[in-house]
C-alpha cells in the first residue's frame, strides 16, 4: 500500500523550498544592487534592472521546481521531509511538462484563497489541486 505525504508534511517542504529560493534571489539582489550602488548610472538602467531581476526570479522559481520534480522528483524540502512527486499512474518520474502543468496548478491552487490545497485533505489520495491538473501524487519516501 502506498503512502501519501498528508497536507503539513508537503507545506514544511514547500516553505523550506521557497526558502531556498529566496536565500539565492536575495543573494544575488544585494550583490548586484551594491554593483549599482558604487556606479553612477542613470535611473533607467535601475529600473531596467529591476525589471530584469523581476523576470529571472520568475525563471529561477519555474527551474527550480520544473528541474527537481522532472529528475529526481523530491526538491530539497521535500527531500528533507522524505516525500516524492510520482505520476499518478504509477511510480514513474514526472516529465517536465507535468512538472511545469503541477506548478501552474499551485498557482491557480493559491487564487482563491489557497482553497485548492484545501483537497489535499478530503482526497483518498490527499492529492491537490496541482496534482490533479497534472496527473501526480505525493507519496512518502524514506531517505
Amino acid at each position: 500500500m502506498t503512502d501519501y505525504a498528508g497536507f503539513v508534511t508537503r507545506a514544511i517542504a514547500f516553505a523550506i523550498d521557497v526558502a531556498l529560493i529566496d536565500l539565492a534571489a536575495v543573494t544575488v539582489a544585494i550583490v548586484v544592487g551594491l554593483g549599482i550602488s558604487a556606479l553612477d548610472v542613470p535611473d533607467v538602467v535601475v529600473t531596467i534592472a529591476i525589471a530584469i531581476g523581476g523576470v529571472a526570479y520568475v525563471v529561477w522559481c519555474v527551474g527550480y521546481f520544473a528541474t527537481f520534480w522532472s529528475t529526481t522528483g523530491q526538491t530539497p524540502g521535500a527531500r528533507v521531509m522524505g516525500v516524492r512527486v510520482v505520476c499518478a499512474s504509477g511510480d514513474d518520474p514526472v516529465r517536465l511538462r507535468a512538472a511545469v502543468v503541477r506548478l501552474a496548478g499551485m498557482v491557480l491552487a493559491a487564487i482563491p484563497l489557497f482553497a485548492g490545497f484545501l483537497l489535499i485533505l478530503v482526497d483518498d489520495r490527499r492529492r491537490g489541486l496541482q496534482d490533479v491538473l497534472a496527473r501526480t501524487v505525493v507519496v512518502e519516501h524514506p531517505r
